[in-house]
């Protein structure tokens, strides 16, 4: 007889500080749990020493951000480096870890300095690795600030990161804008209206912003060939977040059990045609399991 190997999904979150990336992992577990699934939480940031959640898995076990930090006479950022060189060398203490029953859902909330993923190969090596030895299916969920929509210098910089995260990491993404209840308290302010931002249209719009302030008037080539390559590449795109309404992270859980291939499950009882009308964007009864 073939003995059966459980299979997992998982999401990465990723994003800049103070996106509200340790707040969605503890919402979005909390949902998950609602609707009967099993969610193993691990906490890959070293300096985070005081997450909202419990980790079922924490780094700061296996090693400090501090201590790296005192024994090495290292800065912040040069300490994450080696934090996650450290982990990437000892990617067996999370191997060995990495278990639970079959279709257990894993949040992996990450460091927010945003260059262990835009400028390193570490993570990238780290959840390669993690693909190749343990039946888990991955995606990203990256958090942008909302408040990055109130100026285009901000926005066009927001989606060079998204842009810049989604080819280097590799998997399946999900952009999120959050904290849009306090966008939305202030939406006569934006230039455009909120599903130019969502949907990233035309941006030459935003170009005309970028050459009117006096910061970036003087960047006109550059701010040019940076919409340039966005358009060029056409990936970017933002689904709006209130990480406080249940139908908001509904929404989300949706596009990550798409992403990640969770509503494919064959206990689920999909079918071709299921399948094809899920990835054209048709929903049906599966897609929402919480009233």
């Amino acid at each position: 007889m073939f003995k059966t190997v459980n299979k997992y999904y998982g999401q990465l979150v990723l994003g800049p500080p103070g996106a509200g990336k340790t707040t969605y992992c503890g919402e979005m577990s909390k949902l998950l749990e609602s609707v009967g699934r099993k969610v193993i939480l691990i906490n890959l940031d070293p300096a985070n020493d005081c997450v909202s959640y419990t980790p079922t898995i924490d780094i700061r076990n296996l090693i400090v951000l501090e201590d790296v930090m005192d024994q090495y006479n290292l800065g912040p950022n040069g300490g994450l480096v080696y934090c996650m060189e450290y982990l990437e060398k000892n990617i067996d203490w999370l191997l060995d870890q990495i278990k639970g029953e079959n279709s257990t859902n894993f949040i992996f909330d990450l460091p927010g300095q945003v260059e262990l993923y835009s400028h390193h190969d570490s993570i990238h090596k780290i959840f390669s690795k993690l693909a190749s030895c343990v039946q888990i299916q991955l995606c990203v969920v990256h958090l942008i600030d909302s408040h990055h929509c109130s100026d285009a210098g901000k926005f066009i910089a927001a989606l060079i990161l998204s842009l810049n995260a989604m080819l280097k990491i590799a998997l399946p993404h999900i952009n999120l804008l959050t904290k849009v209840d306090l966008l939305k308290k202030h939406v006569d302010k934006l230039e455009f209206n909120i599903d130019f931002y969502t949907e990233v249209l035309d941006l030459n719009y935003l170009l005309d912003s970028l050459d009117s302030d006096k910061f970036t008037k003087k960047y006109k080539k550059l701010n040019s060939a940076l919409v340039s390559i966005i358009e060029d590449y056409s990936l970017v795109s933002f689904q709006l977040v209130d990480m406080f309404k249940k139908q908001s992270l509904i929404n989300v859980k949706n596009l990550v059990d798409k992403a990640n291939g969770y509503v494919f499950k064959s206990d689920e009882g999909r079918h071709i045609n299921s399948m094809l009308a899920c990835a054209m964007g048709v929903h049906d009864k599966y897609d929402i399991d919480v009233e």
